[in-house]
């Protein structure tokens, strides 16, 4: 064995609580290196000179080109565990302490992995809600500004003139759709259309609506069995907002003048064409960045969340670029969200790996940004085989605390990048195979609106484009189907991913939950494949139920843990 590739690290997604009683060991060996691995673990303050060590075998959970991922879930009294683990090839056995492959000698309480204490702090707690979400991701301004109608409107300030009663008057067909969870772009006082410029975090945009319609549209969500989440942009604000004002005028002498980054002694705006001279959200003078470290405006913003909680009964808050907001900060939010709603639920924009902020002290959830890029690559751009993303699902699955994976905001598009239909050339086939993983994957899916409606565009202009209210397409159908999937079996929401194959452009996967395993095969654009005749068929693409075809699909279900097929 190569001990280069034999990883575990403690108080991470490899070593963790879900509550109490119940822990998660991971550990990571060269792909067909082990043949077997065992878990020794022991109370670590216990009063005797000799740690007593129990041992449980560990279950291979997942492979891909590179590497096995063993996994023990442990059940004890214990809150505090001393481990280690022992690997075999068959011919070899290695012993993995601490930091060190094997030990002379004996080892002390120090050389071996630890948790020092469970702390009930320290757990990632997330909502349970989440679990059973499916999110319809609104841009106010292109969806609606009454009963499937849009005004428009150039003035700057607003593009296509949707508004917050046109949002309230089209939740039946969001509800119809099957979603459960709205998440809403900006909605509050800004200088542009998409309102990623606040000027008033207590003020809805005028061009919007009122306070009194956020009321009602939340009082009318809530009664339709729909959560509302709503996007805080505090990473920076509008250079017109009444902080960034006072250092205008003031500069140094400004009460508020440690609320933003590297400020000069008397700031201005820069000419056009100059760059900013002070930070700013990207290079964009008009969006100055906030020093959210700063105690006033730390405490100001974490009023803000609470205020909309309170007043509006919001169910939780989208935090835009929150991979740049201090960790300080984080922690103060989440603490002042949680206290006013404890089930309400923070998601991060987080486009890459998020797992320093998903540890339980700061958010619940980030925007699966890498989700779309593998599929992307996968299913609308046919840049990669089946086994290749295979060794992508890994990297999505076993890169978190099992709590934040079920929360994860698995997106194939957003309001900041090109739409998928776009990606995929237009083609429906790829679309749906995309949305087929996507209400079958662990996490929370989320759609842009429109998706289902078959909205397309590749610049920011044409993929905010007007919601098409006077419009079909296939694609809402397969929507429908595809969420009502979800919502009728658990195993889809809560059920471990199992990877049955992944070869060239054929991939199949089960979820497994208590006694049911649901079963997904697809073909994308491959030879025939013989179709599985075992358990339930719940849904098919392709007329001939012994084979998938090119761009078709069976999903199935049975029985497991000795029961019968279904």
């Amino acid at each position: 064995m190569n001990p280069a590739t034999i990883y575990h690290r403690p108080l991470s997604e490899f070593a963790f609580a879900t509550d109490g009683t119940h822990y998660v060991f991971r550990l990571r060996t060269g792909k067909g290196e082990a043949r077997s691995c065992r878990f020794f673990y022991a109370d670590r303050a216990a009063m005797a000179p000799e740690l007593d060590f129990a041992c449980l075998p560990m279950k291979k959970i997942r492979e891909d080109r590179y590497f096995d991922w063993y996994e023990v879930r442990l059940e004890t009294k214990l809150e505090r565990i001393a481990y280690w683990f022992e690997l075999s090839d068959g011919a070899e056995t290695l012993c993995y302490f601490g930091d060190c492959y094997e030990m002379a000698g004996t080892p002390t309480r120090a050389d071996y992995f630890q948790l020092p204490f469970n702390h009930r702090a320290d757990r990632l707690s997330v909502p349970e809600w989440t679990k059973d979400a499916v999110v319809y991701n609104i841009f106010p301004d292109s969806f609606a500004d009454g009963f499937r109608t849009l005004s428009g409107g150039s003035d700057g300030k607003t593009g296509l003139g949707g508004t917050i009663r046109g949002i309230a008057e089209n939740l039946d067909y969001i509800a119809s759709m099957g979603f459960n969870c709205i998440y809403l772009n900006p909605i509050f006082a800004a200088e542009s259309y998409h309102r990623y410029d606040t000027l008033d975090y207590y003020q809805v945009d005028p061009h919007m609506g009122s306070k009194e319609g956020v009321r009602a549209l939340v009082e009318k969500a809530h009664s339709l069995g729909i959560r509302v989440l709503l996007d805080g942009v505090f990473n920076h604000i509008s250079s017109s907002h009444f902080l960034f004002q006072d250092v205008l005028r003031n500069g140094m002498a400004s009460k508020y003048y440690s609320c933003f980054y590297q400020l000069p002694a008397k700031p201005k705006l820069p000419a056009p064409g100059e760059l900013p001279e002070y930070t700013c959200f990207s290079y964009v003078a008009s969006m100055p960045k906030t020093n959210t470290a700063d105690p006033y405006l730390r405490q100001y913003f974490c009023d803000v969340g609470v205020y909309w909680i309170r007043e509006f009964d919001i169910d939780g808050w989208r935090l835009d670029v929150a991979n740049e907001l201090d960790d300080g900060f984080l922690r103060a939010f989440r603490t002042a969200v949680k206290a006013a709603k404890p089930d309400a639920i923070i998601v991060g924009e987080v486009w890459e790996n998020a797992a320093h902020y998903l540890n339980g002290d700061m958010m619940d959830s980030a925007m699966n940004y890498d989700f779309r890029r593998y599929c992307r690559r996968f299913f609308a751009e046919e840049t990669v085989d089946a086994e290749t993303f295979d060794t992508n699902v890994s990297t999505l699955l076993l890169r978190y605390r099992e709590n934040a994976l079920f929360a994860q905001l698995n997106l194939l598009d957003s309001h900041d990048v090109s739409r998928y239909l776009s990606l995929c050339g237009e083609n429906t086939d790829k679309m749906e195979l995309s949305v087929l993983l996507q209400m079958t994957f662990p996490g929370m899916p989320c759609v842009f609106y429109g998706d289902e409606k078959g909205l397309c565009g590749l610049s920011e202009s044409e993929y905010r484009q007007a919601m098409a209210w006077g419009k079909s397409h296939p694609l809402e159908d397969i929507y429908r189907r595809l969420i009502a999937l979800r919502k009728e079996h658990p195993a889809l929401r809560y059920g471990d991913f199992v990877t049955n194959f992944a070869a060239g452009r054929t991939y199949s996967y089960s979820r497994n939950w208590e006694n049911t395993r649901i079963t997904v095969t697809m073909n994308l654009g491959g030879a025939p494949i013989p179709a599985p005749q075992t358990g339930r068929l719940l849904l098919k693409k392709g007329g001939n139920h012994a084979i998938i075809g090119a761009w078709e699909y069976e999903v199935r279900e049975e029985w497991i843990h000795g029961g019968d097929d279904l």
